[in-house]
């Protein structure tokens, strides 16, 4: 079943959520960005040219970018279409079918992967249950994870909070993800702030990844390896 349109909101302001319970700071030789079901069928339910989806692409544009200046790992999760039911599961309870094998599936066209980016199928809210996610953030030594992408307080809070319980610690990105409503938006936001990870904007983010003159001898490590 398709996701339901979703209203234009304003995206939230770092003003407006809890403080950070922790001082973290991002250390781009530890760093990957995790671009979260980025996927035709998701955003599709939002106005291309309104806020948060307006916002939201753009900023996941510019994090992506800076990240493939610095051979910082890129990893997509992207759920495939035309389950069969014994993979769908109980999700179908809440969601139906999902979506079918076709365009519906392939990336938004202004952050469609390239070839040294990873990606990563995803068969449950987080991105870590039922896939390697684990397994190549360790294969890259990677401990900090930057959170992109939809839906906020599902897929994003629990994979931010999965990465937490496996001692990864998570950025969750409070201008690069939007969700079905402000409101569910600002409760991934706090949540995450007090349980498991830091927020921060994307300019924010990009400050403390540098450039790639700053990532010289970082321990930044081409992730096309």
């Amino acid at each position: 079943m398709p996701i339901p349109p979703i209203a234009p909101y304003a995206m939230p302001t770092l003003d407006e959520v809890a403080p950070n319970q922790v001082s973290w700071e991002l250390d781009p030789g530890r760093a990957a960005l995790l671009i979260h079901d980025m996927q035709r069928y998701f955003l599709a339910a939002y106005q291309a040219d309104r806020e948060p989806a307006r916002t939201l692409i753009a900023n996941i544009a510019l994090l992506r970018n800076r990240c493939h200046d610095l051979g910082i790992p890129v990893i997509y999760t992207m759920q495939p279409g035309s389950q069969h039911p014994s993979r769908r599961g109980i999700l179908a309870d809440f969601w139906g079918a999902g979506m079918a094998v076709g365009p519906d599936t392939e990336v938004v066209a202004e952050l469609r992967p390239d070839p040294r980016d990873i990606q990563v199928t995803k068969w449950r809210y987080s991105a870590f249950q039922r896939t390697d996610l684990r397994d190549l953030l360790s294969f890259y030594n990677r401990d900090h994870l930057i959170v992109t992408g939809v839906y906020a307080h599902m897929g994003c809070m629990l994979s931010a909070a999965e990465a937490f319980m496996s001692d990864i610690h998570p950025f969750l990105a409070l201008d690069a993800t939007a969700d079905f409503t402000r409101e569910e938006h600002l409760m991934a936001l706090n949540y995450t702030a007090r349980r498991s990870g830091a927020i921060l904007p994307t300019t924010a983010l990009l400050d403390q990844l540098g450039d790639v003159s700053a990532a010289t001898g970082s321990g930044v490590v081409d992730a096309a390896r």
